[in-house]
C-alpha cells in the first residue's frame, strides 16, 4: 500500500513555528480573549467532530475527532487509512497498522496539551494571532521554556450557543523542521456522552493486546 501521509508529518500535528494568518504578528493576547480560551477548554467535557488534516504537501486526510476531558481524545481516519491517534489521558499515542508501529508521548509534551489539559493557565504561555475577522479568535500557544514541545495555534470562531461563546474551529502545527499540518473541523457536537471504550485500541505489535 503506498503511504498516504509520512509519519513525521503526521507527527507534527500532534507530538511537536507560529500560523501566519493574513502575514500578522503574534501580539501579547488581552486578559479577556485568554480568559475565554481557558474557559472554552474548561467548559468542554465532550466533543465530537469532522476533521480535515492537510500537510505542507497538500495531501489531506479525513476522519472523526473524539474529546473527553480530562486528557481523552482520538482521531479515527477515513477508511482505508491504517493509522489511529489516541490520548489515553496520560499519553498521546500514535498508531501505525501498516508497519506495526507505535509511538507515544506525554500529553504534556504535545501541543495539543494545550486542548487537553483543563488546569493549563493559558495566560502563561499564549498570544493572540490577529485575524481581521472579530468573529474569529486566534490564539498561539508555546512553552517558551521548552520550545522542543512545538508551537499550536487555536482557532475559534465566536459563537453565543457554543461552550464560553467559542467554538474550536481546527488549528495548525509546525516541527522544527517547518513541517506545517493543518486541522480543521466541522460538524462540531458538544456535550455527547462518549464511553471510555473509545479510546482503546489494539496493539498491532507482536503479541499485540488492547491498548489504553
Amino acid at each position: 500500500m503506498k503511504r498516504i501521509l509520512a509519519w513525521p508529518a503526521l507527527a507534527s500535528a500532534f507530538a511537536m513555528t507560529p500560523l501566519p494568518i493574513g502575514h500578522a504578528v503574534a501580539q501579547q493576547a488581552a486578559p479577556s480573549d485568554i480568559g475565554q480560551v481557558n474557559a472554552y477548554v474548561r467548559a468542554v467535557k465532550s466533543m465530537t467532530a469532522d476533521f480535515v488534516q492537510t500537510d505542507r504537501n497538500g495531501q489531506t486526510l479525513t476522519g472523526k475527532l473524539t474529546l473527553l476531558q480530562p486528557g481523552k481524545i482520538r482521531f479515527q481516519y477515513q477508511k482505508g487509512v491504517p493509522l489511529l491517534i489516541v490520548g489515553d489521558g496520560k499519553a498521546l499515542i500514535m498508531i501505525d497498522y501498516e508497519v506495526r508501529q507505535v509511538q507515544r508521548w506525554p500529553i504534556g509534551s504535545s501541543p495539543l496539551g494545550a486542548l487537553l489539559d483543563p488546569s493549563k493557565d493559558l495566560t502563561r504561555f499564549a498570544k493572540v494571532v490577529p485575524t481581521g475577522d472579530p468573529t474569529v479568535l486566534s490564539v498561539q500557544a508555546r512553552d517558551p521554556k521548552r520550545p522542543e514541545f512545538g508551537t499550536i495555534t487555536l482557532i475559534f470562531k465566536r459563537v453565543a450557543a457554543a461552550p464560553a461563546g467559542l467554538s474550536l474551529y481546527g488549528w495548525v502545527a509546525l516541527d522544527s523542521q517547518n513541517n506545517r499540518t493543518a486541522i480543521r473541523l466541522s460538524n462540531q457536537r458538544y456535550g455527547v456522552a462518549i464511553p471510555d471504550s473509545a479510546f482503546r485500541w489494539t496493539d498491532p505489535r507482536p503479541r499485540g493486546r488492547p491498548g489504553g
